[in-house]
């Protein structure tokens, strides 16, 4: 599978001790973005580093973006629904491993591009096909403070997004157009994750609680306190069985699951 991993994070804002993603790329045709405090998203080319196009429309600095095939690239030939409670072996030869990983992403793609969302401090969200055309499919508006992070659903299906305004917002995956807002937080919402089915997310905030919505009802299902302070970070085991969070109190803390398909337990 020709793509480019993350190479690196750079914070855009050191009053938020989040981390920030810098540069990713896409299968075809090979490119590479970043983002930054000019307000642009800057196209190249990874074999040798050339800018192809600079996509442009975020009035502030550009904090946080998001490819729709994320998910599937993160887990590669693992397959999180033939996940049990115990640690899956994941087993067979380089070749075959490749040949899975390829299947899986070219399923979750589809016959359509590749989307990239971007989150910026002018609280908007831009929607783009960025190996296709330097315009926006859709500008996202909603949100009143800055945007702290952005991410795609593992089915490709909901863009979700955190904000400083206390709120988690849904987008539909491929239009940008809004769906609803998740309000439960009485804080900021640092950073959020998507179990492996794509009907939770897990969102952590400056309130010191961690939440669990349920993307079908579009509601909280359940409340995870225990932190002492601030979280900053939180994500889902790629086998739906374990969320991971850490924050300013110094704590990492693991909340079990009984499966990828059951509801979250602590």
């Amino acid at each position: 599978m020709d793509h480019v991993s993350v190479l690196g994070t750079t914070p855009h804002k050191p009053r938020v001790p989040l981390p920030r993603q810098c540069l990713q790329g896409w299968q075809h045709p090979h490119l590479g973005h970043t983002d930054g405090q000019d307000r642009t998203i800057k196209v190249w080319r990874s074999q040798d580093g050339v800018l192809c196009r600079t996509l442009q429309g975020h009035a502030h600095w550009v904090n946080t973006m998001a490819l729709s095939t994320d998910y599937v690239l993160r887990t590669g030939a693992f397959e999180p629904a033939e996940a049990t409670i115990n640690p899956q072996d994941v087993s067979g030869s380089l070749a075959e491993l490749k040949d899975k990983a390829q299947q899986r992403y070219d399923q979750v793609r589809g016959q359509e591009p590749e989307r990239l969302v971007s989150g910026s401090d002018d609280f908007t969200l831009f929607l783009w096909r960025p190996a296709e055309d330097k315009k926006p499919l859709e500008r996202m508006t909603g949100h009143q403070a800055l945007i702290n992070q952005v991410l795609f659903s593992p089915d490709t299906r909901i863009i979700a997004s955190a904000s400083f305004d206390k709120s988690i917002k849904l987008w539909d995956g491929r239009t940008g157009k809004y769906l609803t807002s998740l309000r439960g937080h009485v804080s900021a919402v640092y950073q959020i994750a998507w179990s492996a089915d794509s009907r939770l997310l897990v969102s952590g905030s400056s309130d010191s609680t961690l939440k669990v919505w349920d993307a079908k009802t579009k509601k909280l299902a359940i409340d995870l306190p225990g932190h002492a302070d601030e979280v900053y970070a939180t994500d889902w085991s790629p086998d739906g069985q374990r969320v991971a969070s850490g924050g300013k109190d110094k704590c990492l803390r693991i909340e079990h699951s009984a499966g990828p398909n059951s509801s979250l337990v602590t």
